[in-house]
């Protein structure tokens, strides 16, 4: 499956469909850290937030670029789950990659101040934005799943998915909203690091965005069994 998944990681890369997200990212990274310095942690807390349909699209980017006859050829040869993890697991690398970048972007353009007496040590701050994107990767992750080819079958019904999903997690994410349980914590963590974050608020939205991702992966899991 090791193969597979370079193979993805690879066809992802050399045909250039990297480069769109990649410039999103850096796009809204500079739109984001451009207004002025802010305090490490809320400002990632804040950039998980932005940065979550340009991981889900990736996400959609990087498995539709196999093509269907040689997606099934895979499964045949390894079996489609783990034909369907490899895909997975390759996002999840590229997204991780794009994280990275999301981590250092703002300290080579001078968008956060160092802290100082009585703040956040920069160790922790770092921690909790490296927490905070992972908390946005898995979802995302999920959500692009749910957009790829290989379930909507149309570059239009997965762009639809994929607008209704961001739109969704954003509204159903707000402060006061009816149904905050139907969308993964995104905004929720972004609020949380904004103070002190209680360790009970950190393991609570650790296992929503788990939860989330984890029934989104199951229904993607269940929708190809029919749509190989």
């Amino acid at each position: 499956m090791s193969a597979l998944v370079r193979m993805r990681l690879v066809g992802f890369l050399r045909t250039g469909r990297a480069v769109a997200p990649l410039l999103a990212a850096l796009l809204v990274l500079g739109i984001l850290y451009g207004g002025g310095q802010a305090r490490p942690a809320e400002a990632y807390g804040v950039c998980a937030v932005v940065l979550f349909p340009v991981l889900a699209w990736q996400t959609k980017i990087l498995l539709d670029v196999e093509p269907d006859v040689q997606r099934r050829m895979a499964q045949v040869l390894v079996g489609p789950a783990r034909e369907r993890a490899a895909g997975l697991l390759a996002a999840v690398v590229a997204g991780f990659g794009t994280i990275l970048v999301a981590l250092a972007f703002p300290w080579l353009v001078g968008g956060l101040v160092v802290p100082g007496p009585g703040d956040l040590p920069l160790p922790a701050a770092l921690g909790l934005g490296l927490w905070a994107h992972l908390l946005a990767l898995l979802p995302a992750t999920a959500l692009g799943a749910l957009a790829s080819r290989a379930l909507t079958r149309s570059a239009g019904y997965g762009v639809a998915v994929l607008a209704l999903g961001v739109v969704g997690t954003l509204v159903l994410g707000l402060r006061g909203s009816v149904a905050p349980w139907l969308a993964p914590p995104v905004l929720a963590t972004a609020r949380a690091l904004a103070g002190p974050l209680p360790v009970g608020t950190a393991l609570f939205l650790s296992a929503g965005a788990v939860a989330w991702a984890g029934l989104a992966l199951a229904g993607y899991a269940w929708r190809r069994r029919t749509r190989p």
